[in-house]
């Protein structure tokens, strides 16, 4: 069976069980053409007001007299702060456990990689001198929680930001004070009778947007890898032909990696594997569906069986034995999928139930022994398979690449730098880098959308950094290994990769990690010679086919960070005219970012290319130039 057409077969499987999944849902689904426009105001009763166009084109207002713009505005900014939200609270999950981990009050988890521990310290300011691993990590654990209910003054993590970001920041208002401040005032910005002006609306969702990119996703990030270890390069496999006919087949599925850490561990348990055994089966088999499943491909090399879209479609194989959920990106329909097969789905956390799957929460402080649980249900629901038909389908792929990884590749471990990236994008090797991230849409499943637009980019010696469930697109067409470098890259970049010994498309992790991008864009400015603050850079990030408020909060750091945003769809706030400027053209006056939409992947690397050597030729990039080596007192004088 080709990687073309596996998925196709389990769809056409569902359709003969007279299943419907998201795939037949999202064919037969007729989007409302007010809502999608962006003008459909819900919030107050005196509505919901839909803002179509009066007699004679005239423009209506809501019953409270807001405008399009407004009302576009509004609702823009409440899915920032609803994304920001996903992201943010999964952060403070994070150094819930990561503060009883170092008091030593949970030992199911520890610290894996001390070295961050300590740079994060600094970051924060904490007293190292003369103090043990657990006692820095108290000190830095308290500070961290502290800043989630922090009213006034900044986040620490904006430090890392180019010194010239950090001014305009300011001088716009948008430094973001505390990580849930900024939600709550998005929020209350937006309520029936308050902000009706569009620029203010966006000023505050950048800043909301901040407090994530540079403050709730980054501590999720840096934390995750503390505990868990920073990844590095490591060679697995994706698709659905990573399930085993003959093992226990676990999948773990969502973001927050706390639960599948622990069930990778329980396992690889000997109990666990005798009793599998004892059932008939061969062993475990751990996979993943979604941004936890690329969690667990980064720091253990388990399998990616699908991305978000392909949920519905494992249960389909018949071969999954319990799918263990945690929070985000999880259908309701799953239970309803499983109830045609043998398989458990098993929900796990209280912000995430589901009705008809079987909730076995997960407490941390016993963490361990509830993965072990939910294991145990696996093995004990192997003997009730049914039919089995697992695709053949596998892609192998090469992952890891966090930004001390890309840091160390470039320069080794005692002069690691982004020096020779800079270097090449001076020298036009590298036309320029983009982040492609986000999710995958069912109604775009086979079209091949964000493989289409990753080839045209490298053809063309952009370098591509992947997150999330975009990068499951490029593995199915092989992008995610060296040897892609060589077909698909052009001369300049396929010879940079060959050097160094990476794809041209190199998977950084899961949707909480953009903000390793974020760090990534701001080590090439301290690098010097691509300008002095990120909006300098010949950067843009896109998410082709992005469909969560999640997305809209990480593109908005991304555009007041001072990049470009492309996004894979008609701009969602296309009925208000005024509004939707403001974001493509006005906001960049303000920021040096701004966004782009396009539903066609061809158009949306036109925006990126063209974007890219606009800022090559505004840096002097386009012509020849000596090559001038800084030395510290040049390095000093760069303002970042």
């Amino acid at each position: 069976m080709s990687k073309v057409n596996a998925c196709d077969c389990l769809m056409g499987e569902a359709k003969e069980k007279c299943l419907e999944t998201a795939h037949v849902r999202a064919e037969a689904m007729k989007p409302c053409p007010i809502g999608s426009a962006g003008i459909c105001c819900k919030n107050c009763f005196m509505g919901p007001c839909r803002l179509t166009s009066g007699k004679d084109g005239e423009e209506k207002c809501g019953v409270c007299g807001a405008s399009r713009d407004a009302v576009a505005a509004r609702n823009f900014c409440r899915m920032i702060a609803a994304g920001n939200s996903g992201h943010v609270d999964h952060a403070r999950d994070i150094v819930h456990v990561f503060l009883a981990v170092a008091k030593g009050e949970n030992t199911d988890y520890s610290i894996k990689d001390e070295n961050k521990l300590r740079m994060l310290a600094g970051v924060y300011d904490v007293d190292m001198e003369g103090k043990t691993v657990q006692q820095i990590a108290v000190g830095l654990g308290e500070k961290v929680m502290a800043e989630f209910g922090q009213q006034d003054g900044k986040l620490h993590m904006v430090g890392r930001a180019p010194r010239k970001r950090q001014e305009l920041w300011d001088k716009l208002g948008m430094t973001p004070r505390g990580v849930d401040r900024e939600v709550v005032d998005m929020l209350h910005h937006t309520i029936i009778g308050n902000d009706q002006d569009p620029e203010s609306l966006l000023l505050q969702g950048s800043r909301c947007a901040l407090s994530n990119g540079w403050g709730g996703s980054m501590i999720a990030t840096e934390l995750q890898d503390v505990m868990f270890g920073t990844p590095f390069p490591r060679r697995g496999k994706m698709a659905m032909g990573v399930l085993e006919e003959k093992q226990v087949n676990v999948l773990v599925h969502g973001h927050d990696p706390l639960l599948a850490e622990m069930i990778v561990v329980a396992a690889n348990d000997p109990e666990m594997n005798k009793l599998a055994k004892a059932k008939g089966a061969e062993g475990i088999n751990i996979a993943g569906i979604c941004c936890t499943a690329n969690e667990t491909l980064l720091r253990h090399g388990v399998p990616m069986v699908g991305s978000f879209s392909q949920q519905e479609l494992a249960i389909v194989t018949g071969a999954v034995d319990v799918m263990a959920v945690d929070v985000q990106c999880l259908m309701a329909s799953l239970p309803k999928v499983a109830s045609c097969f043998h398989t458990k789905i098993v929900t796990t956390s209280p912000k995430a139930k589901i009705p008809g799957a079987v909730h076995m929460e997960l407490h941390e402080d016993n963490a361990l022994n509830c993965a072990k649980d939910i294991v145990r249900l696996a093995i004990e629901n192997y003997p009730k398979r049914k039919t089995v038909n697992i695709p053949k389908e596998t892609s192998d792929v090469v992952v890891g690449f966090s930004h001390e990884t890309i840091n160390y590749m470039l320069g080794g471990s005692f002069r690691s730098s982004y020096r020779p990236l800079n270097d090449n994008i001076m020298n036009g090797r590298i036309l320029g880098v983009v982040g492609i991230v986000g999710c995958s849409l069912p109604k775009l499943e086979g079209k091949g959308v964000t493989a289409t637009l990753v080839k045209e980019l490298i053809a063309n010696n952009v370098l591509v950094i992947h997150t999330g469930c975009a990068a499951y697109a490029s593995a199915r067409e092989d992008l995610l290994i060296p040897e892609a470098a060589l077909k698909y890259a052009g001369a300049g970049l396929a010879e940079v990769c060959e050097t160094v010994g990476i794809p041209p498309v190199l998977h950084s992790g899961s949707c909480v990690d953009n903000s390793r991008i974020l760090i990534a864009c701001a080590a090439m400015v301290a690098e010097g010679g691509l300008g002095n603050d990120l909006s300098d850079l010949p950067i843009a990030g896109c998410a082709p086919e992005w469909m969560s408020e999640k997305a809209i909060a990480i593109g908005q750091y991304f555009v007041a960070s001072g990049a470009l945003v492309v996004f894979g769809s008609e701009s969602p706030v296309k009925g208000a005219p005024g509004f939707d400027k403001l974001l493509t053209e006005g906001y960049e006056k303000l920021t040096g970012g701004k966004w782009a939409f396009s539903p066609d992947p061809h158009e949306m690397a036109r925006i990126i290319i063209d974007h890219i050597k606009a800022k090559r030729k505004a840096l002097g990039l386009e012509k020849a130039q000596e090559r001038v080596l800084f030395d510290m007192e040049m390095r000093r004088k760069l303002e970042v």
